[in-house]
């Protein structure tokens, strides 16, 4: 990738590479250990007291702030430094590296808010800001490094960059507290049409300017840039305008404004597509798109009523996220990481995890189904349930050791 600052460092990449599927390895492990526990829970026993709430933390963590974050850490970081800045940049890797570390440490040791994905608590919570104050400074070095060259507009963009990046570390400490809102907030108004909407137009927005971040030129492009914008500009004023708050997902305005998603099914699709990615980014590119296909639909009728209520509380949900973060997030990485390090995934990586994925969101689809008809089954670990549950487990296993062979290849380089 070559970003605005100079040509980006192959070993800058790979150090970005090594971190993100060291951290996917990580998480990967202890998720197959979960699942290895709900489908024998006497396992867990051994090890008591790292009971299976005390491992559920590292596993959502570090998908999240490990291989969901790291892979755009980098892409910031290849925007920003050139090869004299590979020092600066492996300081910044590390940093994130050990606050992740120590945050797991903490976790099963049994200091944690209970709060998902806020777990940071006691001596552990300014852990994660400090990394990510750490980052922003290697972010402003460069850019005070390389001003006098920088084209005004490039000035204007880090410039941007860095004031939407300052308050972050800032904001997340503030939500990581106890006097913010309880881990469970009984008036909260949940998952409405609203905030759904909201979340998935940031996600569409990011996924808009990805190729330019990647430095990806349109090829042939069939959508002009002004148009996406427009239709994209059209889809932040539903939003504005909409019933926020408290909103029934019985209403047929809710139902109505969350399936204006589906028509960035084709919208995204033919945009990516219109654009000359490298062979080693291109499968990930379509699976991606297979994915966000599933998701938005899945999403959309998951939202409806009847629906909504049978799924709440089941695997079904769990195979949901797992949609979006093994599907659709993963493919993401990967197509940033195969961009910025300009080398395909290993032979058979991409297609184990996109069985093992499929499988895995299958399962607990099927499970999530028929769940709520059947929880006394799945207590007792009825043969059906135990079945679905050993496929997962088995799929998870898959996804992991796809994991393992790509970072070994990095760890190789």
């Amino acid at each position: 990738m070559n970003g605005a600052g100079g040509r980006t460092s192959a070993a800058q990449a790979v150090s970005v590479a090594r971190h993100s599927l060291g951290w996917l390895v990580a998480a990967n492990l202890v998720g197959v250990w979960l699942a290895t526990v709900l489908l024998w829970p006497a396992v867990g026993d051994r090890i008591a007291p790292f009971t299976y709430g005390r491992w559920m933390p590292l596993h959502l963590d570090w998908q999240l702030y490990g291989w969901t974050a790291l892979p755009v850490v980098g892409v910031l970081l290849a925007r920003f430094l050139d090869d004299r800045g590979l020092a600066a940049a492996r300081a910044a890797l590390a940093a994130w590296s050990l606050a992740l570390a120590l945050g797991g440490v903490s976790w099963l040791t049994g200091h944690e808010s209970g709060k998902l994905f806020l777990e940071w608590t006691g001596l552990a919570r300014p852990l994660l800001p400090a990394a990510m104050l750490i980052l922003w400074g290697v972010l402003a070095w460069a850019t005070l490094r390389s001003w006098p060259a920088l084209a005004p507009r490039e000035r204007w963009l880090r410039g941007g960059l860095l004031a939407v990046l300052l308050p972050v570390p800032q904001a997340l400490f503030w939500a990581m507290g106890r006097e913010v809102y309880p881990a469970v907030n009984p008036d909260s108004g949940g998952a409405t049409g609203a905030a759904l909407l909201g979340s998935t137009l940031g996600i569409v927005t990011i996924f808009l300017l990805l190729p330019a971040l990647l430095g990806v030129r349109a090829a042939h492009p069939r959508l002009r840039p002004r148009v996406v914008g427009a239709l994209l500009g059209a889809s932040w004023l539903l939003f504005a305008v909409i019933s926020h708050g408290h909103v029934s997902h019985h209403a047929a305005s809710a139902i109505a404004a969350l399936g204006s998603l589906l028509l960035w099914i084709p919208l995204l699709a033919r945009f990516w597509l219109d654009h000359a990615w490298s062979d080693a980014a291109r499968p990930w590119v379509r699976a991606a798109l297979v994915w966000w296909a599933l998701l938005v639909a899945s999403g959309w009728v998951s939202f409806l009523p009847g629906v909504s209520e049978a799924l709440k509380f089941t695997h079904g949900l769990v195979g949901h996220a797992h949609l979006a973060m093994a599907g659709l997030v993963t493919s993401v990485n990967a197509v940033l990481l195969t961009t910025l390090a300009g080398r395909p995934a290993p032979r058979g990586v991409f297609a184990a995890w996109q069985l093992g994925c499929a499988l895995h969101v299958a399962a607990l689809l099927a499970l999530g189904a028929v769940e709520r008809e059947h929880a006394a089954e799945l207590f007792r670990s009825e043969a059906w349930t135990q079945a679905l549950l050993g496929l997962r487990l088995a799929a998870g296993a898959v996804m992991l050791l796809a994991s393992v062979r790509w970072w070994a290849d990095f760890r190789r380089a």
